[in-house]
């Protein structure tokens, strides 16, 4: 089945779907070309680096064309999980597989080839992540010389780092050549929400146009937990009235931390009606979930 076959956007039944809670529909109706920003695919067969943390089961493209029903998404950004290290031959895949409404997110380290990284932008891929969190072959060190190797590329910087982290890389963010994307709301602690160094670093980026926010992982971050997760209300909103031109919206579907055992496994179609309370209007749903990804990540009308 090709991306083309999917009936996205219908709505017209509820349906379950591996890895994500409930069945129901959502009650947002997702925009035409909406794009879900973070997804990850997962193989037993693919090889796991060396001390990865996260070994989640199986999950395939197969497995998310079924959320993309429910949802009624189209677009969608692959992003290498630290289950790989390096290894970015799953996501590519995976972005071959789901068409010209996909983009792909890669990890790499210093010792890459400017051959391979044109064949990675071939394959799709329009940005580079640095999982901090939970461990990745490339440090904070890296961050410097790739980007800029990739800026003439029209690539960013996904990070995913500890708020003190971000503190402490205040100065190098702020003279990156290329654009940064922060997923997962930058990583901020919910107890500190707003008032926490961090937020204040990343909405000034924000404000500056050299970034942007991934409204993903909410069930991540929240102690108070579904349906609503209204302990990142407050954080939510601070980003979109920052820049609501910057951010973009993510499921981190197949939600491997969950999948393992460690959270709840979250709703996916409650995830996305967090737009409904997060913003004032159907325009600014439209923005994150369409205009700002096509113009992040590449995609075309047509």
């Amino acid at each position: 089945m090709s991306n083309t076959d999917l009936t996205i956007g219908a709505n017209t039944a509820a349906t379950a779907v591996p890895f994500s809670a409930g069945t129901g529909l959502p009650t947002l109706l997702a925009p035409e070309n909406a794009c879900d920003c973070h997804m990850h695919v997962y193989d037993r067969r693919c090889p796991v680096a060396p001390g990865a943390v996260l070994t989640p089961p199986d999950a395939s493209v197969e497995d998310y064309r079924g959320l993309q029903r429910r949802l009624g998404t189209r677009r969608v950004v692959a992003v290498t999980p630290s289950t790989y290290g390096t290894d970015n031959s799953l996501m590519l895949d995976a972005v071959a597989r789901l068409g010209e409404c996909a983009r792909g997110i890669a990890v790499v380290d210093q010792t890459i080839s400017d051959s391979e990284l044109e064949r990675l932008h071939q394959g799709g891929v329009r940005g580079l992540r640095f999982n901090l969190a939970r461990g990745n072959p490339s440090a904070a060190a890296d961050m410097e010389p790739l980007a800029a190797r990739i800026a003439d590329m029209g690539w960013h910087l996904q990070l995913l780092m500890p708020p003190a982290g971000l503190v402490e890389c205040e100065s190098l963010l702020k003279r990156l050549p290329v654009q940064i994307v922060f997923d997962h709301f930058g990583r901020i602690d919910v107890a500190s929400g707003t008032a926490h160094p961090a937020c204040k670093i990343t909405c000034d980026l924000l404000g500056a146009g050299k970034a942007w926010v991934k409204l993903s992982g909410a069930y991540l971050l929240s102690q108070e937990g579904p349906p609503d997760y209204g302990d990142i209300r407050e954080l939510a909103r601070a980003y979109i009235h920052a820049a609501p031109e910057r951010i973009v919206w993510g499921s981190d579907w197949p939600h491997a931390v969950a999948s393992m055992g460690e959270r709840s496994m979250p709703d996916d179609a409650r995830l996305l009606d967090l737009l409904l309370d997060w913003t004032e209007n159907e325009a600014a749903r439209t923005q994150i979930l369409v205009d700002n990804p096509a113009a992040l990540y590449g995609f075309s009308d047509a």
